[in-house]
């Protein structure tokens, strides 16, 4: 199979710590023996602190999105060290050179692309102009839920649901860590209209990631560890 996976700044670097990102470098070199990968890291909280500090200094708003993506771009390079010659060396900037890198037969792993766009965003375009057989959504909670799981008791989590409807709970939708739709509305929207086949999953457990793959790759649309996006 062909995966994209969408590595948070969050899930992958939230304290910038060493292991973390050898952690998700071996799963990632156990994923990699029987699939292809690409990988698009987010900024987290660094990105958020450099974007801050830029407004503070009176950066505008699109000056601030660059320095957000120049963020993700490290921790991608992080990650590329992590896993050392399985990974393609460079990190594409466009789409196109992530396409030209996927030729090479290793793991490329990319930031982001253009002011505007999230983590997601980026993976679900990429998803779609790959023609991706799975997207892969590591979040802050376990799959998806019909409310805030961390605010109200009786939120049920869903196990599969279609993209429309992932389209439609994300309408109006918080995007904070834990909200109910934790895939931001323009990737929903790329989901629905790719076709693409996506499965949102805690990204804390680095082992359900390769858990998921066996499963989807055995027997997909079982039930599994996170919800399942059916196109």
């Amino acid at each position: 199979m062909l995966i994209v996976m969408s590595l948070g700044g969050s899930i992958l670097a939230g304290d910038l710590d060493a292991s973390r990102f050898k952690k998700y470098a071996d799963a990632l070199l156990e994923i990699s023996k029987e699939h292809k990968l690409l990988i698009v890291t987010g900024g987290g909280v660094y990105a958020r602190k450099y974007i801050e500090a830029a407004h503070g200094a009176g950066a505008d708003e699109a000056t601030c999105d660059f320095i957000g993506i120049d963020v993700t771009r490290l921790n991608a390079k992080i990650l590329i060290a992590a896993l050392g010659s399985a990974a393609y060396p460079e990190v594409p900037v466009n789409y196109n050179e992530a396409a030209v890198a996927m030729q090479f037969g290793k793991i490329v792993v990319m930031g982001g692309v253009l002011p505007g766009q999230t983590t997601d965003a980026v993976s679900a375009a990429l998803s779609e102009y790959l023609k991706a057989d799975l997207l892969l959504i590591p979040t802050s909670v376990d799959g998806i839920y019909t409310a805030d799981p961390n605010v109200d008791k009786n939120a049920k989590k869903y196990s599969t649901m279609t993209a429309a409807e992932l389209v439609q709970l994300s309408a109006g939708t918080s995007l904070n860590a834990g909200s109910k739709s934790p895939v931001d509305p323009i990737a929903c929207k790329l989901i629905e209209r790719g076709k693409i086949r996506t499965i949102v999953l805690d990204g804390r457990k680095i082992e359900d990631l390769i858990q998921v793959i066996r499963q989807e790759a055995k027997k997909p649309q079982t039930a599994c560890c996170g919800t399942i996006i059916i196109p």
